[in-house]
């Protein structure tokens, strides 16, 4: 008799093969769930193997469009960035992934929802967090965290011969000496032979950006055309090219930005469980995102709208990147991020060269930036002696501190 129906994230490699079938030894029907969120993947031949491993159903959902306009472009209007580096290109991603795990078990009447998540990193936290805040009365099977699984597979050799005793078929070439985890908005790299910091990463690991140093001796010029803080078309100078629909965009930029070897980071970052990890990272249409957003924020937004904004980046990065996508909070810190873009509006354009992004001018009809005003040839409407005034008031602190404290502090000794 069937313990019930368990619908998992199924990504058709060994752990998540190995999880299915150890899933329906424990008596469950399992429902088999892959995301597409744009990683290189052979789709029919994944749906094929989940069903000859006894999948009661294989959904393939198509999520890069959701993905684009519902979680990359929030990210991008917050220009949220971890750690002051790490543009979380997983992090946004598994909310999206969840959300639709979430809607088929619904659909489907499962009471479980299972992934193959590890004990030790940040991505059990994301998945169950918008399972339970999605779907308040699922039950979360995460094997790695169940003794009776991660006693009995202590490792790849013993998933390996579980895979072969029950013909679950494997990889014939040997897999890369690191984990990979890739989507549209980048691809990551972690463990094995890249957990000793000091070592570099081999040549041959980046997969969505070219080398700078081979990179084309001709730089891309681009316009991007943003609204309400996202883009909303790109084009390039050098063939006319263009690109208007969210995935189209971000799709372009990545083409663009790998080409020319732009967005690669390594680094060490605190995981939300408690302990860091080595992560490296190449997210090109990302980064060039990013730059040209900072550039027309800047450009369109009051200053002291700004200054609370960069805190409210901050917040949502952090959120984001601990798996709190679906809390109240970021509710609200998103709410607030949206409302102060409703300005942020114009064209910047800019240079894609040797891994480097270079902002090259900027137009809105939101501007705040008035020509005549801050001219050193044209007077305005300003009076330079009012400025003494300015200066001699943010002086009387100053002046206070130091005749009171400052030359008191160095005649003690």
């Amino acid at each position: 008799m069937s313990k019930g129906t368990v619908v998992l994230a199924y990504s058709g490699g060994l752990d998540t093969s190995c999880i299915l079938v150890w899933l329906k030894e424990q008596g469950y029907d399992v429902i088999a769930f892959l995301a597409n969120i744009g990683q290189d993947e052979d789709f029919e031949a994944a749906r094929k193997k989940a069903e000859s491993l006894g999948a009661k159903k294989v959904f393939i959902e198509d999520l890069r469009a959701e993905f684009v306009a519902d979680f990359i472009w929030p990210a991008v209007q917050a220009n949220a960035i971890y750690e002051d580096r790490y543009l979380l290109g997983t992090s946004v991603a598994r909310p999206c992934i969840a959300r639709r795990q979430v809607e088929i078990a619904r659909k489907e009447g499962a009471n479980f929802v299972s992934h193959g998540a590890t004990g030790k990193g940040n991505d059990q936290i994301r998945f169950e967090l918008t399972c339970y805040a999605l779907y308040p009365e699922v039950k979360i099977i995460a094997p790695w965290r169940v003794p009776e699984f991660y006693n009995r597979f202590r490792g790849r050799k013993d998933l390996m011969e579980y895979a072969e005793k029950h013909g679950i078929p494997v990889p014939v070439t040997p897999r890369a000496p690191w984990s990979m985890d890739a989507n549209l908005m980048h691809i990551s790299y972690e463990s094995g032979i890249l957990e000793n910091p000091k070592s570099h990463a081999p040549v041959d690991l980046y997969l969505m950006t070219k080398n700078p140093e081979d990179s084309p001796n001709t730089p891309d010029v681009l316009e991007i055309e943003f609204r309400n803080g996202v883009p909303i078309r790109v084009s390039n100078e050098k063939d006319s090219t263009s690109e208007e629909s969210p995935l189209g965009i971000f799709s372009y930029l990545n083409t663009v930005g790998g080409k020319h070897g732009v967005g690669r980071i390594d680094i060490v970052e605190n995981r939300f469980i408690g302990m860091k990890s080595r992560g490296i990272y190449e997210t090109p249409g990302g980064t060039i995102l990013l730059q040209a957003h900072l550039d027309i924020e800047t450009f369109t937004m009051d200053k002291e709208v700004r200054r609370i904004k960069q805190g409210l980046g901050i917040k949502f990065s952090e959120l984001v990147y601990n798996g709190f996508w679906y809390s109240p909070e970021c509710d609200f810190v998103r709410h607030c991020i949206s409302k102060s873009q409703e300005n942020v509006e114009g064209k910047v354009m800019l240079s894609v060269f040797k891994g480097q992004v270079y902002i090259l001018g900027r137009e809105s009809p939101k501007s705040l930036y008035n020509e005549e005003l801050v001219s050193m040839d044209v007077q305005g409407d300003y009076d330079p002696c009012d400025a003494s005034g300015f200066i001699r008031i943010n002086a009387v602190r100053l002046r206070e501190h130091h005749r009171l404290q400052g030359l008191a502090s160095t005649t003690k000794k």
